[in-house]
């Protein structure tokens, strides 16, 4: 046999111990920490911001897909106005995103109005 193959088949012969096994299960962990659960945790915290600033008049999108104008709040719950004289009531985890706040204006796209012309 060739002298590389006679290495790699003392090494796996030995074993490798403890510490070969352990230390590729935590770099395995600490990689997977940094790619999924840290940046899902920090989304959290700023949403549950969002959802405590929230205040009558801000544009919201349910996790549902619903659309609308938050029109009262309560302290577990809010209520969303989404269409004329339709108002429903809505526990806050029920929030997705706030779209707008309501001092904001509103940003109108006129990229495609001067491309027509």
């Amino acid at each position: 046999m060739t002298p590389s193959i006679l290495f790699f088949a003392q090494t796996t012969a030995q074993g490798s111990g403890f510490l070969g096994t352990i230390v590729p299960m935590i770099l395995m962990f600490v990689l997977f920490y940094f790619i999924a659960i840290r940046p899902q945790r920090q989304k959290q915290q700023e949403l549950a911001a969002q959802i405590a600033a929230l205040k009558g008049g801000d544009h919201i999108v349910t996790t549902g897909g619903l659309y609308g104008v938050v029109s009262s709040l309560q302290e577990k719950t809010l209520t969303l106005k989404i269409a004329d004289n339709v108002k429903i009531k809505l526990d806050k985890a029920a929030v997705a995103a706030v779209v707008k706040k309501s001092g904001e204006a509103e940003v109108i796209d006129v990229s495609s109005e001067d491309e027509k012309a």
